[in-house]
């Protein structure tokens, strides 16, 4: 990967030396912030990954809005409908 520019095989040594962005910014010019190794910088990087799930998130207490407990909900709540609508006919 030495001839990557966006990946150098060893560390900048000061950060005027660190590869740049260059993705465009709203005034047409290219970003000059240093570059992350994904090769953008931290504002034109790309998507968060979001928060930690379950008790990796310091906010968790009881469950009720993890991903198997929504779902469950759901799947009760279409269960209801479809047998009221079963039973209305």
């Amino acid at each position: 990967m030495a001839d990557n520019p966006m990946h150098p095989a060893e560390e900048p040594s000061s950060l005027r030396d660190a590869p740049r962005c260059g993705a465009r910014t709203r005034s047409g010019v290219p970003c000059r912030s240093p570059a992350m190794p994904n090769g953008r910088c931290r504002m034109h990087g790309g998507a968060s990954p979001g928060a930690p799930s379950g008790k990796n998130n310091g906010n968790y207490k009881h469950g009720q809005f993890t991903r198997e407990a929504v779902e469950a909900r759901r799947q009760m709540r279409a269960l209801i409908a479809y047998l009221r609508a079963f039973l209305s006919h």
